[in-house]
């Protein structure tokens, strides 16, 4: 039986800190380490969305930047095309993500999967940015980051889809000095997180998870880290009279 029949989530503070706790001991010193302190590095208040990415290449390589840059919350939209990393280029850099799907089959009733998303997004208080070479564009150096940011990347070839363009709250636009007018999807995703992150951890002193999002982190990295991870939980459980 899976852990995901222990609904983790939902684990009062002591309780989640009571299995954190026992499922160190079964990683080594320097693994516990080094999920504490690139979790430290986590921020949501940046997150990236995925507007209908086809080429796994690419989906990896952001994946991978993703990661690399501390952001945890990535949001795909799959309306035409199936989000399917290449794990040997992401290096498994999804594990370590939260990746929100929105891939209704269509026709469905109610919203796109490109409104549900980016409606979601507002709702929670982001500033939807839309990376497009469009008019009133300004540059990623000039978005300011005094809020949480939603950061809007379309597909290789077309871009961001009008519906999207629509919602953003804002246009962004990588500055090129060449005769290339735009730069590869992964690299642009690269370059604007550098930038911002960059940035948020300089100006912002509140860019880092709270204590109880870094403790569901660990929690969930730490049942990823261990090949009987699920077994745990479920044995931790039935001891505690969770089950």
């Amino acid at each position: 039986m899976p852990a995901a029949a222990i609904d983790l989530d939902r684990l009062t503070p002591t309780d989640r800190q009571a299995l954190i706790d026992h499922l160190c001991t079964f990683v080594t010193p320097d693994r516990w380490g080094r999920i504490q302190s690139v979790i430290a590095q986590r921020t949501r208040q940046i997150t990236v969305v995925l507007e209908d990415l086809y080429q796994p290449h690419n989906a990896s390589a952001v994946l991978r930047s993703c990661d690399g840059f501390g952001i945890q919350d990535v949001h795909v939209i799959e309306t035409r095309n199936q989000f399917a990393p290449n794990r040997g280029v992401s290096i498994g850099a999804d594990r370590w993500l939260t990746l929100r799907h929105y891939r209704e089959a269509a026709p469905a009733p109610g919203p796109s999967n490109t409104a549900r998303c980016l409606q979601d997004l507002k709702a929670k208080g982001y500033t939807l940015v839309a990376t497009t070479p469009h008019e009133r564009s300004t540059t990623i150096q000039a978005v300011p980051i005094d809020r949480p940011l939603a950061i809007l990347f379309g597909t290789e070839l077309t871009g961001l889809t009008p519906e999207a363009l629509e919602l953003a709250d804002h246009y962004a636009v990588i500055p090129m000095f060449g005769f290339s007018e735009s730069f590869n999807i992964s690299v642009s995703v690269a370059l604007c997180l550098y930038d911002l992150t960059t940035r948020l951890r300089a100006d912002r002193p509140d860019w880092a998870l709270d204590a109880a999002a870094q403790a569901q982190l660990q929690l969930d990295w730490l049942v990823k880290s261990l090949k009987a991870g699920d077994q745990l939980v479920m044995q931790f459980g039935r001891d505690r009279g969770w089950i």
